[in-house]
């Protein structure tokens, strides 16, 4: 031990030795500490202020003092530092921008990636959440500049004699252009594919170079996901997992499968069963044919005719809808209503069905079951098919040849019962319930879907298996013929109607992120303000807001302390200014303004087409122009650079604004996401096809070349950046 300090010494010596040009000898511990206690050369303070000090007297940072040479420091100004001493093996994910913002503002702890100088010193923060931003900008290969006219006069667009390496980092700092070449998905990752790149205005585009004076480093973020998907950088951001003890962890290891979820600090919130039906959105998210009674205006109704018409969704296709003239009709009059109950004068029914294939490559009703609110069997009857059936697929369904043989009952029936079962005030609750009304032809428009009701842990378009809810949130196992046997439909509707019972006696967050995590928000407010000691019971903690496009308030449902919609990221800079200070009079947030705000940009990713939309058109899904993607490409380089502009103009207007000891973070969440998008629809589209169809009659191939290029597609989308400051 001896000998290695001893090493270690000698080396510090000939380090200074040699960058001084002289030999350096310690005479005493104190000057040897002295010493070390200087920022070397390989600190990079992250903030212009830190920059400007590194040029001035680094006494007036720092003096030693005390027999031992303890280090006191003399200013208490903050800074972020990152030297390449650090330990960082890897690109930084989200949660770690998440916990630096919770080291600097709650109880995180020190992350390990940069240090941040009196970070006791920062007041308040501000996360700048702007897809579109990628790191193609900065290397190169995203174009942001128009095409000019060279010096030997060639035109716009023709192409360059000069290589193509050769064209594609000029004008690109040298460090990114080295980790571009260093991106193959089929390579082992690099130090340059995860190491921040230093930013230098010289060697950027024209429309990045203002990022220069506001941050030191450019970022390497990688979203969360897997080799498939990419899963919700907004999310991942906005929610920060609830700390576990060691007992829990040993016995969620010793668990196979879904961990069953205890609730063990859950205060239970009891929710009428009506405020969990499915709104028009998210009907039409989930491929819902909407029932008329949504469309209250004849140009709305005529749109929603005139789309039925075209999807052979119509009467004449045989296709019914329930009787339910107007959406005000389930309305229960309140002295109606029983004190505390939870169906408030409504009649929910869980539904399930099971389908088979017939000609025509179509899927066709071969049993319903029905329950009602108490699980009694309202309806469970055995339907014989008006096509000749293909395959029975017994191994899902449970549905034989013989069962059908006698079986007298058709679709026609079916409807008829069905409609003279559901009124106005009928809720009908199943899994995935768009498919059971499908293959019923039947509309109804007041639904609660156990899919949408309890969200998968990785947000939409993603979504749970019933047998997995099931087994979490019932601790029941369902479906144990799967692949076999088949499954019971009267068994599944059952575990689909105590899904919404036990959604409605745990309340609405029960069964969504909720459960395992908690708003970064809510940690905050458990954190008492800058130069406050312990928070009181019942006292406010530190406050935040959302600021986004539309009504954050909705989205978020009510998150933040304070919630601001706006209609352009103009209006997103003013909302950050007016949060972050507070409004004059204290009319909505308070003078000294929140502690925390997350914005987000989105002009950016709605210009490149990068905004997420999961509303497929059915009619024309299975069109061959359908599987290229039109808004796969950029727009011309002088309309993305303009629009880079103004993006890059916003963030440094929210920079320039902040107060001192604030904290600044820009992270753009993904990388490029539509090739993985265009992907991930062919892959739904071959599935869907497959089911159906022979091989040579599919419309797409998924083998393992598309297989590949989905895992590059999707490492591409995951690679975003982020910048980070102090004012």
């Amino acid at each position: 031990m001896g000998k290695s300090k001893k090493r270690k010494l000698a080396q510090i010596t000939h380090d200074d030795g040699d960058q001084q040009g002289q030999n350096v000898s310690y005479q005493t511990v104190e000057d040897i500490l002295a010493r070390v206690s200087k920022p070397t050369n390989h600190e990079r303070p992250e903030s212009q202020k830190q920059e400007n000090k590194a040029d001035g007297d680094e006494d007036e940072t720092w003096t030693v003092v005390g027999k031992r040479g303890k280090k006191r420091k003399t200013d208490n100004y903050p800074a972020l530092v990152y030297a390449e001493s650090h330990k960082q093996r890897s690109s930084l994910k989200i949660d770690d921008l998440q916990k630096l913002v919770l080291y600097c503002l709650a109880d995180d702890s020190a992350p390990q990636w940069i240090s941040i100088r009196h970070h006791f010193g920062i007041k308040k923060a501000v996360v700048l959440f702007v897809p579109g931003l990628e790191r193609g900008m900065f290397d190169g290969s995203v174009a942001l500049n128009a095409p000019e006219k060279s010096s030997q006069g060639e035109e716009p667009g023709k192409k360059s004699d000069v290589p193509a390496g050769e064209a594609a980092s000029h004008n690109v700092p040298s460090s990114i252009a080295v980790s571009q070449a260093h991106s193959s998905p089929h390579k082992s990752a690099s130090p340059d594919d995860y190491l921040p790149v230093r930013l230098a205005a010289d060697e950027l585009p024209q429309p990045l170079k203002p990022l220069a004076d506001c941050f030191q480093h450019l970022w390497p973020v990688q979203a969360p996901g897997d080799d498939s998907r990419v899963f919700s950088p907004l999310h991942m951001m906005l929610n920060s997992k609830l700390p576990k003890s060691q007992d829990q962890k040993k016995a969620e290891k010793a668990t196979k499968g879904p961990k069953p979820v205890s609730g063990q600090y859950w205060q239970n919130n009891r929710t009428p069963i009506a405020n969990f039906i499915c709104s028009k959105e998210e009907l039409e998210d989930s491929d819902f044919v909407l029932h008329p009674a949504w469309f209250e205006d004849a140009a709305g109704r005529a749109r929603e005719v005139k789309r039925r018409e075209d999807a052979k969704q119509t009467a004449e296709h045989g296709w019914k809808d329930t009787e339910v003239e107007k959406l005000d009709l389930a309305c229960i009059p309140s002295q109606q209503i029983e004190q505390g109950s939870i169906t408030a004068g409504r009649k929910p029914f869980a539904i399930d069905c099971e389908m088979c294939k017939v000609e025509g490559d179509t899927m066709a009703l071969t049993r319903i079951s029905i329950v009602d609110w108490d699980g009694s069997v309202v309806m469970d009857e055995l339907v014989k098919p008006d096509r000749p059936i293909v395959d029975y697929l017994t191994r899902f369904s449970g549905i034989t040849a013989e069962k059908l043989e006698s079986v007298t009952t058709d679709l026609a029936t079916v409807q008829k019962n069905l409609r003279n079962i559901l009124t106005p005030q009928s809720i009908l609750i199943g899994h995935s319930v768009n498919s059971d009304l499908e293959a019923l032809k039947l509309t109804h428009p007041f639904i609660i879907d156990t899919s949408v009701l309890y969200q998968h842990p990785r947000g939409p378009p993603m979504k749970s298996s019933l047998k997995w809810l099931a087994q979490k949130y019932l601790c029941r196992e369902i479906q144990k013929g799967h692949g076999t046997l088949g499954h019971d439909s009267v068994e599944d509707a059952r575990a689909c109607l105590d899904l919404v019972k036990m959604k409605c006696e745990k309340g609405p967050e029960w069964g969504t992120s909720a459960i395992y995590t908690e708003s970064i928000f809510k940690r905050l407010a458990r954190t008492p303000p800058t130069g406050t000691g312990a928070l009181a019971d019942g006292a406010q903690g530190k406050t935040g807001a959302i600021i986004d496009h539309g009504s954050p308030e909705k989205s978020f449902r009510q998150m933040a302390t304070f919630s601001i919609g706006c209609n352009s990221d103009a209006e997103v800079v003013e909302a950050v200014k007016r949060a972050v200070s507070g409004d004059p009079d204290g009319s909505y947030i308070p003078g000294a303004g929140v502690d925390f705000t997350w914005a987000r940009m989105r002009e950016l990713e709605t210009l490149r087409g990068w905004k997420n939309d999961h509303r497929y058109d059915r009619i024309h899904m299975n069109n061959d122009d359908d599987h290229e993607n039109p808004t796969n490409t950029d727009p011309p380089p002088a309309s993305l650079a303009a629009k880079v502009t103004d993006t890059i103009a916003h963030i440094r207007n929210v920079h320039a604004s902040l107060p001192p000891c604030t904290l600044l973070v820009v992270y753009s969440g993904t990388g490029d996401p539509r090739e993985l998008a265009r992907l991930q629809q062919m892959q739904r589209t071959f599935k869907a096809e497959y089911k159906i169809k022979k091989w040579d009659q599919l419309s797409v191939k998924w083998t393992d070349t598309e297989e590949q290029a989905m895992k590059r597609a999707c490492k591409n989308a995951r690679r975003g950046v982020g910048f980070i400051t102090t004012t």
